[in-house]
C-alpha cells in the first residue's frame, strides 16, 4: 500500500479533492491536494516532535486568524491536512528585505499570535535547550568554535539580564524561519508549529530578524508594526539578547549534527558559521546597550 493509498484509506473525503502536487518541505512529505494541504510526517520526527502540543499551537493559531485552518490532525503520527491558502506566497529572506510592507504585515501577524491565540500546552525555554546542547557536546567531547569561551561569558550575561527582568510568556511560533510566512499581499499567515510554545514574544522577533538577515532598518520597521508605533526600550533590548540566543542554539545544534556525522551538509561550517555571526552581536554596541537596558 503507497503513502496515499493508506492516507486516502483514512481520510476517504481527501481522494476526490484533486491530483497531489508536492510542495516544498525539509523533513516532512507535503503536498497540495486541490483547496488542501497534506502533511505527511518525516519519517523518526515523532521522536522529537510532541505532536500533541504542536495540535493544541496549529488549532489556536488557526482560530487567531494567524495558521491556516486545520481540519484533520492526527496527534498519534502527526498526519494533518489544512486548507490551502489561495494567493498565498511562500516568504523568502530576499522578499522581505525588498518589501518593507511584509515586514509590517509579518510582525502584526506575529503581534496577533501572541495576543489573540490561546495559550500553548508547552513552553520554550531556550536556555535549558542551550545547556542541553553544551551538555551534550562535552559528553562527547566536542571541538568548539575559537573563542566559544568568551561568548558563553556574553551569553550568560544576556541569560542574567533576561532573567532579571522576566516577562509573561505568551504563545510563540519559536521558529520563524521566512519560509514559514505565505503572504496575499493583504494578509501573512505563519504555518508549522512543529516546534512552537510558550515564550518571550521578543524571541520571534529576534529570530525572524536573525533568519531574514535585517539591518537596523527592517528591525525598525518591524518593531514599529508590532507594537503600530513606539516600541518599549526594553522589549527592543531583549529582541537584541534573543538574536545572540538563536544563533547560538543553532550554532550549538549544527556543531552535533557535525560530532554525530550527519552527512546532509558540512555542519561544521554551518555551526561555526552561526556562531561568528552570534559573537559578532555579542560584541557590538547594540549588545552592550540591550544589557544596560535591562541592568545586565
Amino acid at each position: 500500500m503507497s503513502d496515499f493509498d493508506a492516507v486516502f484509506h483514512r481520510l476517504p473525503w481527501l481522494r476526490a479533492a484533486g491530483t497531489p502536487e508536492r510542495l516544498a518541505g525539509l523533513t516532512n512529505l507535503n503536498y497540495r491536494i486541490g483547496e488542501y494541504v497534506l502533511r505527511i510526517p518525516g519519517a523518526g520526527t515523532s521522536e522529537y516532535i510532541s505532536r500533541t502540543d504542536e495540535e493544541v499551537a496549529a488549532r489556536s493559531a488557526a482560530i487567531a486568524g494567524v495558521n491556516a485552518e486545520v481540519l484533520y490532525f492526527d496527534a498519534s503520527d502527526g498526519l494533518m491536512v489544512t486548507r490551502f491558502i489561495n494567493g498565498g506566497v511562500t516568504m523568502t529572506p530576499e522578499r522581505f528585505r525588498a518589501d518593507p510592507g511584509a515586514i509590517r504585515r509579518a510582525g502584526r501577524a506575529m503581534h496577533r499570535l501572541h495576543t489573540e491565540a490561546k495559550p500553548f500546552a508547552n513552553e520554550y525555554r531556550v536556555f535549558d535547550v542551550i545547556d542541553e546542547y553544551k551538555a551534550l557536546l562535552l559528553s562527547k567531547s566536542s571541538p568548539m568554535p575559537d573563542g566559544f569561551d568568551a561568548v558563553q561569558a556574553e551569553a550568560e550575561l544576556g541569560r542574567a539580564a533576561l532573567l532579571a527582568n522576566p516577562v509573561p510568556v505568551a504563545p510563540c511560533h519559536c521558529d520563524p524561519l521566512c519560509e514559514n510566512f505565505l503572504d496575499t499581499g493583504e494578509t501573512m499567515y505563519l504555518i508549522d508549529y512543529e516546534y512552537a510554545g510558550n515564550n518571550d514574544p521578543m524571541w520571534d522577533l529576534g529570530d525572524f530578524s536573525v533568519e531574514a538577515g535585517f539591518g537596523p532598518e527592517h528591525d525598525a520597521v518591524l518593531l514599529d508594526a508590532y507594537f503600530e508605533g513606539p516600541h518599549p526600550a526594553a522589549d527592543a533590548a531583549r529582541m537584541v539578547i534573543h538574536k545572540a540566543n538563536c544563533d547560538l542554539v543553532w550554532s550549538l545544534w549544527g556543531i552535533i549534527q557535525h560530532v554525530n556525522g550527519n552527512p546532509v551538509d558540512d555542519f561544521w561550517a554551518y555551526g561555526v558559521g552561526r556562531f561568528e555571526r552570534c559573537k559578532q552581536l555579542m560584541e557590538s554596541d547594540d549588545f552592550k546597550r540591550a544589557l544596560a537596558i535591562l541592568g545586565g
